[in-house]
């Protein structure tokens, strides 16, 4: 089988999808490197490069994964902080988050995901989407496992727990049509990606 391997800086992250792969079967590598991203608002770009980046110091097969947090009517600056999340501070400072959208009537809120593969000749790039509301006030725990600090503020739609508050089978059974990067690359992964690579190499 291929060597696949997860590039972040992030181990909440690295364990998350693990355990989504080791579901199917599907062994990933770990390779822990913050990456400077460009400056630039576009999560797509910011993912492709990331994963050049990736694959040059690997070597080998790569995905990175980028997650972008838009707060609707976040005030003056609709859709902020998007793919912006850590660089902003937002995702840090919970607490002057929820301060600068006290009087903010419309909460609501989404994550995009955005994943690229990266094999070296060509990329592969999925997206995922869940939308919700942003929290009065922090709820619930962090866990190691989890992708952002936006988690205790975050509330899926249908629902009236935060990601921090609900357990692993409430988020992964979640009621919101949330769609997930992640899940997409793994489909396409397992069942086009492979099954494509063992045939060219049956062929020679």
């Amino acid at each position: 089988m291929e060597d696949l391997t997860y590039v972040t800086g992030n181990y909440g992250k690295y364990i998350s999808v693990k355990e989504k792969f080791e579901r199917v079967g599907v062994p990933i590598n770990y390779f822990k490197y913050d990456m400077k991203e460009p400056e630039i608002n576009d999560i797509e770009v910011i993912s492709k490069e990331k994963a050049r980046k990736a694959y040059e110091i690997v070597g080998r097969p790569v995905f990175v994964a980028d997650t972008g947090f838009y707060i609707e009517n976040y005030p003056n600056n609709p859709n902020y902080p998007g793919v912006f999340v850590k660089r902003s501070g937002v995702s840090s400072n919970i607490d002057n988050l929820l301060e600068v959208m006290k009087d903010v009537t419309n909460r609501a809120c989404k994550f995009i995901d955005c994943l690229t593969f990266y094999d070296g000749d060509d990329y592969y790039t999925f997206y995922g989407e869940s939308k919700g509301t942003l929290s009065l006030s922090i709820r619930g725990n962090i866990e190691r496992k989890a992708k952002s600090n936006l988690w205790s503020v975050f509330i899926p739609l249908n629902h009236d727990k935060t990601l921090a508050e609900m357990s692993d089978y409430e988020r992964n059974h979640r009621h919101d049509n949330h769609t997930s990067a992640t899940d997409e690359f793994i489909n396409w992964y397992e069942n086009k990606y492979l099954k494509k690579k063992n045939k060219i190499l049956k062929l020679n």
